[in-house]
């Protein structure tokens, strides 16, 4: 199930305008992104880490999120320093570990980190359907906007169809094995699985005509921006600023 655990909550991040903090996110993630020098990297994640913090984020739940990556990262900390060409710092029987790796790691280790964290703070503070209008009011495509709020909120629907056609079969004596009985069984499930879902699909459709849809999903807030949002705006625009200053500088 998709948890907006972020989304409620009474910190100053919490009231900025969510087209505010969805253009702050996309402009603090792509300066980090394509930055190369560590002052620079790591000023973007005591940022990223300022944010958090400033959200009043349960941290814990921040923690879980971050472990996510952090396993990739360990795999690539195994392997990056080991294979990457360069000057070689500490020799292991054949292979080498290289400066030049370690860097690299490091580099992409601090990006990954500040990213998440970035959108952790910004964009998980709100909810999805404020997240789909944020996005149509930057002139997304419709219908990609469309596709992304309906599969949100009906996937839901169909991890009940699941659950439910889990526990039949196991009402009729079903047993998980490695035989083909077992393939054979979760093939039928997927199959009668696409198969409600394409039903609910049509029966949804029809739902919606009927309630005389147009095309365009209608937001129950109105946002204005105030003088507050004028400031983060500025206070985003200048912490972009320090941060190109910071990569551009020798």
């Amino acid at each position: 199930m998709i948890e907006e655990i972020f989304a409620s909550g009474h910190s100053f991040i919490h009231k900025i305008d969510p087209r505010c903090r969805v253009a702050a996110a996309t402009l603090l993630c792509f300066v980090i992104a394509l930055g190369q020098k560590m002052p620079m990297l790591w000023t973007g994640l005591g940022l990223s880490v300022i944010l958090v913090l400033w959200a009043r984020l349960n941290l814990v739940q921040v923690f879980r999120r971050l472990l996510i990556i952090w396993g990739f990262l360990l795999f690539l900390w195994a392997i990056l320093p080991l294979t990457y060409e360069g000057d070689v710092v500490w020799q292991i029987g054949k292979f080498g570990i290289t400066r030049q790796g370690i860097n690299l790691c490091t580099a992409i280790s601090i990006k990954s980190n500040a990213i998440l964290l970035v959108f952790i703070a910004l964009i998980t503070t709100m909810d999805f359907g404020t997240l789909g209008y944020t996005l149509n009011f930057f002139k997304l495509p419709e219908k990609l906007v469309h596709l992304l709020l309906l599969t949100y909120r009906y996937i839901f629907v169909i991890e009940q169809e699941y659950r439910r056609l889990v526990r039949a079969a196991k009402l009729r004596g079903f047993q998980p094995r490695t035989n083909m009985h077992t393939y054979r069984t979760y093939a039928y499930l997927c199959g009668m699985l696409f198969v409600r879902a394409s039903d609910r699909a049509q029966r949804v459709y029809n739902a919606m005509k009927c309630r005389g849809f147009s095309g365009k999903f209608i937001c129950l807030h109105e946002f204005a921006l105030s003088p507050s949002d004028k400031i983060w705006t500025l206070a985003t625009l200048a912490a972009t600023a320090c941060l190109l200053f910071l990569e551009i500088t020798r």
